[in-house]
């Protein structure tokens, strides 16, 4: 029996839900999730499913009773999570953890008091840094380019949206939520806001961005083959040519960018890469960090901050003032 395991014996509650127990709309978990976005969903899924598995054996979030949990519960499980994560990664599963004991509580199913106490845990500290990497302009160039050279609708579409990720930073649920009016590229009644993309983030929020230059060129050309027919900016390309009148999904973006890194030589990267390319970028050409963080719609200019590549490059020229007085053999 493991620490979790063990902290949820003493109490005699029964940790397992039966599939029939609670509907939907009254399991803590399902309420919860249905909340957010769909890659927030996705991704506080996973963790309550690994935080069930830890309280129950069973990697079910919807099957585990958290009303259940106590205090005691949920310090031994931030414990356990501590010895296999990352702190950043600890602390996004405490604050789903957080966020389905809180349904709970709404629920009705814990009071104030035992809500209030469970949720009480600290977030791990510690700092890593970011996962992925940035692209380098010859390998935006090389992608691009395989797409220009592609005939097909699915070239044009191609080197679209991977000019808007890039021009505007946005993410994989943003870009297959852009609507053909949110893309303004005359903008008559303001010339300046010419090339104007509205884009809805995470809780409702909107944000814009500008497609200048070959940004601006590329989504232009893909209008052109696409036609001007209400719906979707990016719409999914048959084999044949054939456009569809539907969204895309997010795993198409990655299989698209995962197709087209292939054929341009260029090393794998994710979708989230040409965002955290698009913030780097922009601060290293001396954009200020503030602007930065809106155009990304970040919630806070921390945020920003851990995709700023300076303070490393400044690291790089310091070490360069030291002499190591090796030869080699």
């Amino acid at each position: 029996m493991d620490a979790v395991s063990e902290a949820a014996a003493p109490t005699g509650l029964a940790m397992t839900l039966r599939a029939s127990e609670l509907s939907l709309d009254r399991n803590p978990a399902a309420v919860y999730l249905a909340g957010l976005s769909e890659s927030g969903r996705r991704t506080m899924h996973q963790a309550l499913d690994v935080m069930a598995g830890m309280l129950t054996g069973n990697a079910d979030a919807l099957a585990c009773n958290w009303a259940g949990l106590r205090f005691q519960h949920t310090a031994a499980i931030r414990s356990k999570l501590g010895e296999s994560y990352a702190p950043a990664t600890v602390n996004k599963m405490l604050c789903a953890l957080r966020g389905v004991l809180k349904a709970a509580w709404q629920l009705g199913f814990m009071t104030a008091e035992d809500y209030h106490k469970a949720r009480s845990v600290k977030n791990v500290e510690g700092q890593t840094l970011p996962a992925g990497r940035e692209l380098s302009t010859g390998e935006l160039t090389a992608l691009l380019h395989v797409c220009e050279i592609d005939p097909t609708p699915a070239g044009a579409r191609d080197a679209a949206f991977i000019a808007v990720m890039y021009a505007a930073g946005v993410r994989r649920e943003e870009l297959v939520n852009l609507d053909i009016q949110d893309y303004d590229a005359d903008c008559k009644n303001s010339p300046t806001e010419a090339g104007r993309l509205v884009i809805r983030g995470k809780r409702n929020k909107e944000r814009t961005a500008y497609m200048l230059n070959g940004a601006s060129r590329a989504v232009n050309d893909w209008l052109s083959v696409r036609g001007d027919f209400d719906g979707p900016l990016f719409v999914p390309v048959r084999k044949n040519g054939a456009i569809l009148d539907r969204r895309m999904t997010t795993q198409a973006v990655y299989n698209v960018l995962k197709k087209r890194a292939g054929e341009a030589n260029v090393s794998e990267f994710s979708p989230h890469d040409l965002r955290r390319t698009f913030v780097s970028d922009l601060l290293e050409a001396g954009a200020d960090i503030a602007v930065v963080s809106r155009m990304a719609g970040h919630a806070s200019v921390n945020t920003t901050a851990r995709y700023d590549r300076r303070p490393e490059e400044a690291k790089r020229k310091a070490a360069q003032l030291l002499h190591v007085p090796y030869q080699g053999r």
